[in-house]
C-alpha cells in the first residue's frame, strides 16, 4: 500500500471541522485529544479504555456510527462472506471492529471487509491492533448518523487506498449500492442478486436472503 502522510490539519471553527468530516453530527466528534492532534495510539487507547470504536480522520477521533439493525446486517453479511472465503482460503473477513490504517493518519473501520492474502504482509493474520491494510472489499452499513458527504469522503479514501469494490448497504429501502469507483455504482434492490465481481469470483447472494435477517421473529 502506498504510504501517504497527511499534513497537520487545523480548524478555525467547529463548523469548519464538521464540514470537513462530512457534516456529521457533532456528538460523534471527540474533543480529547483536541481535534487535529489525535493519533493511531489514541484510537487504540480509547477502544481499550472505554470500548469505544473511533475512526481517525484529520487528526480527529470520530465515533463510528452504528445501530442495532445495522449490526444485525453486518454480522449476517460477514458470516455469509466468511462461509465463502474460508473453505477456499482466499483471505480474511473482518467485522465492524476491524480497524485498518489506510494511510498514515487515517484509520477507517468498515462494517465488513475482505482482504485477500496477497495484500496481507506475510500472508498471516496481523497482530497489530490497527494494521496498515487496504481491503479488496469494504462494506459500509448505513446508520442514521451517516451523511452523504461522510460516505462520499469514505469512498474516495477507500479507492485512493487501493480498495477494488465498495458495498453501501442501506437497511431502510433495503438496497445495496455497488461501487467500482468513488462515483460509479449500480443500486441493487431486495429482489436482486449481489455478486463478488472480480474480487470474489463465484460469490452470489440473493439480497432477499440478507435482508430477511431484519424480519426474523421468535415462535409463540
Amino acid at each position: 500500500m502506498t504510504a501517504l502522510q497527511s499534513p497537520p490539519v487545523s480548524f478555525r471553527t467547529v463548523s469548519d471541522l464538521l464540514e470537513r468530516l462530512g457534516n456529521i453530527p457533532p456528538e460523534r466528534v471527540l474533543l480529547h485529544p483536541p481535534p487535529g492532534s489525535a493519533t493511531v495510539e489514541d484510537v487504540v487507547e480509547i477502544r481499550n479504555r472505554e470500548r469505544l470504536l473511533c475512526e481517525l480522520v484529520d487528526g480527529t477521533l470520530v465515533e463510528k456510527g452504528m445501530g442495532y439493525r445495522q449490526s444485525v446486517l453486518a454480522l449476517a453479511l460477514a458470516s455469509i462472506l466468511r462461509s465463502f472465503v474460508i473453505p477456499r482460503n482466499l483471505g480474511i473477513v473482518t467485522g465492524e471492529s476491524g480497524m485498518m490504517r489506510l494511510f498514515a493518519g487515517l484509520v477507517r473501520i468498515p462494517d465488513v471487509a475482505f482482504v485477500s492474502w496477497d495484500r496481507v504482509p506475510g500472508r498471516r493474520v496481523p497482530t497489530e491492533p490497527v494494521p496498515s491494510l487496504a481491503p479488496d472489499l469494504a462494506v459500509e452499513v448505513l446508520s442514521e448518523s451517516n451523511t452523504p458527504a461522510e460516505m462520499a469522503r469514505k469512498r474516495r479514501e477507500y479507492f485512493q487506498a487501493g480498495v477494488t469494490l465498495v458495498w453501501i448497504v442501506d437497511p431502510d429501502p433495503r438496497t445495496v449500492a455497488v461501487y467500482t469507483s468513488p462515483t460509479e455504482f449500480v443500486t441493487l434492490r431486495e429482489s436482486d442478486i449481489l455478486d463478488g465481481g472480480s474480487v470474489l469470483p463465484g460469490f452470489v447472494l440473493p439480497l432477499d436472503q440478507l435482508f430477511a435477517e431484519l424480519d426474523r421473529q421468535g415462535n409463540g
